[in-house]
């Protein structure tokens, strides 16, 4: 059942392949056709391609989303005044970003948690524009997310998806939120069999007669 959506933002995380360079960080903030339990209410996968059409026109680099705090890096559209660059590739989505670790010291704190091997996830904030579900009379639904609206910042975060689980117990306005998506939708895959079961019982009196 496919659904065109605006909804509010959500994050996800992925343990990322972090690698240090001079002073760049690189790592994939986002991966494709990867399940990912999400608090035990359904699996999701973002299908790829899912960012062949979003907004990347300004998005931000932080720790853990601490949107408070100064950005450690911002990618403008790529442009050359930015100090992070956003690429697609088979994988995901991916981030390099340039830390001012002479002058910023959370910068230079980040880059030597990566370099140590202490930070080794990646998550980012983002809006649904495209998905479908799956096995919805299930205990466990899947959704597929097909077309990403906008992604507004990437962040580095302590404590990254394991084994694909997303772990959103800590956040109940995050679980609450997946819960009301997984309600909307199997609402309306219920209106939408009564429909179609409306329209085969038509179809059946009109062919008797």
């Amino acid at each position: 059942m496919h659904q065109p959506r605006n909804v509010q933002p959500i994050c996800r995380s992925f343990i990322s392949d972090f690698k240090v360079d001079g002073n760049k960080v690189v790592g994939l903030a986002a991966v494709y056709e990867s399940r990912t339990n999400i608090g035990n209410m359904f699996e999701e996968v973002i299908e790829r391609g899912a960012f062949d059409s979003s907004d990347l026109t300004d998005v931000l680099f932080f720790v853990n989303h601490d949107m408070s705090k100064i950005p450690l890096a911002r990618s403008r559209r790529n442009n050359g005044s930015s100090t992070m660059r956003l690429t697609l590739d088979e994988r995901g989505l991916n981030m390099e970003a340039c830390l001012d670790v002479d002058n910023n010291n959370e910068a230079k704190a980040l880059y030597s948690a990566i370099q140590r091997g202490d930070m080794s996830g990646m998550s980012f904030l983002f809006t649904i524009k495209e998905d479908s579900w799956e096995n919805l009379n299930s205990e466990m639904p899947t959704r597929r997310i097909k077309k990403i609206a906008r992604v507004r910042e990437v962040s580095a975060v302590n404590f990254p998806a394991y084994h694909d689980t997303e772990i959103l117990a800590r956040d109940a306005a995050s679980l609450e939120s997946e819960r009301k998506a997984l309600d909307h939708a199997r609402a309306l895959g219920v209106e939408t069999q009564q429909r179609y079961d409306v329209w085969r019982l038509k179809n059946a009196n009109l062919a008797q007669k």
